[in-house]
Parts: C-alpha cells; sequence; structure tokens
C-alpha cells in the first residue's frame, strides 16, 4: 500500500508580485522553475496528486507572479511556482522586473531550501534552464531537474537524454544537481520527485 502523500493537501495561498506581498521569512519554501510550456503545472498537479492546483494553461507565459501554495497542517510550508521564462512575448519592462526580483528573492530567502527546475525532455538545458541552477548553487541550495515529458521519446531515447543532462550537470555543477526523467501524463517519476520535495520542506511520506 502506497504510503499517504505529505503534499496532497497543498493549497492556493497567495500570488505576489512583489516582495512585499510574500509570506514571512521563516518558513520552508520549494521554488519551482521552468520555461513555459515545459510541463511546470502540470508536475506541481501531479506531485500533489491534484488536478487543477497549478492552472495548466495552453497560452505560454501566463504566470507572472510567485504564486505560493500551503502545505497543510504543517504552518509556513510552501510550494513556490516560479514565473515561466523565456517568452518572448513578455514586455521588456517586465522581464526587467522578474529579472530583479528573482535576483533578489534567490539571494535573500532564507526560507527557501530547493529549488526544482522543470524542462521538456527533448529541448532540455536552455540558458535559462542553467542560470536558474547557477541561482541556486550560488546559495548553496540543492537542485532537482525534471525532465518531462518523457513519454513523448522512446525509452532508449529518453534514457540517452537523461545520461547527457547528468554528465552535464555533473561537469557544470558537480553533484548539487541532480536529475530524473519524468511524465506528469504517464505518471512516471513521481514519486521520486514528490520524495526529493518533501524531503527538502522536511516532510516524511507516511
Amino acid at each position: 500500500m502506497a504510503p499517504p502523500n505529505p503534499l496532497a493537501r497543498a493549497r492556493y495561498l497567495l500570488a505576489a508580485h512583489t516582495h512585499k506581498q510574500l509570506p514571512p521569512d521563516g518558513g520552508w519554501e520549494v521554488a519551482f522553475a521552468g520555461r513555459s510550456n515545459a510541463g511546470k503545472s502540470s508536475a506541481l498537479n501531479a506531485l500533489c496528486q491534484q488536478n487543477a492546483l497549478a492552472r495548466v494553461s495552453k497560452t505560454p507565459g501566463r504566470t507572472q507572479q510567485l504564486v505560493y501554495f500551503e502545505v497543510p497542517p504543517h504552518e509556513q510550508h510552501y510550494l513556490v511556482d516560479l514565473p515561466g521564462y523565456g517568452y518572448a512575448k513578455v514586455p521588456q519592462e517586465l522581464q526587467a522586473h522578474w529579472q530583479a526580483f528573482l535576483d533578489s528573492y534567490f539571494g535573500s530567502r532564507d526560507a527557501l531550501k530547493g529549488l526544482v527546475v522543470v524542462m521538456d525532455i527533448r529541448h532540455p538545458l536552455k540558458d535559462y534552464d542553467r542560470q536558474m541552477l547557477g541561482y541556486a548553487v550560488e546559495r548553496g541550495l540543492p537542485a532537482h531537474v525534471l525532465l518531462t515529458k518523457a513519454d513523448k521519446l522512446s525509452r532508449g531515447a529518453a534514457s540517452n537524454t537523461l545520461q547527457a543532462v547528468r554528465r552535464e550537470l555533473s561537469s557544470a555543477f558537480g553533484d548539487s544537481v541532480s536529475v530524473q526523467a519524468f511524465s506528469s501524463s504517464a505518471k512516471q517519476g513521481v514519486d521520486e520527485a514528490r520524495s526529493v520535495v518533501s524531503s527538502w520542506l522536511g516532510l516524511r511520506e507516511g
């Protein structure tokens, strides 16, 4: 029998456009980053076993704030959905605002315990992906890469991509970044990813 999912009760708390709107900086947070349409919302929904916790949009770049989901019954335990990045139609002023906001968030947020970077397995390790991983490594935070949509490739091709990405991440960041194949629709790698996130939040399954 599968153990209870410690993330299953996650619920929307707030959306923050500025630092003043963030919750008090005394809890536990795991942030989720990814290029637009990489499958970040679907991954969050799969980890929490909810269909509509994070809004899945057909229009890339819709998430334009830091969206906080609290994880009851634990106080100040949050999943944080970062703005989808790499989408050209976002106005330049807004891009600059988010760049400054994220720089400050990663540089000073004590509650941040780890970063999950979501990448389409068919298009991994773009410049923005590397930048986000760099944020975490500079802070000494653990990072975990989800190579999403793994069901879109054959098992052999997915395995080859996973090994190639693992080698490149190891070369660039040492052992501070882990990586796995993932598919929200095929439920592939969900338990592994959930275990990583739960451990960073200090939550144990079961």
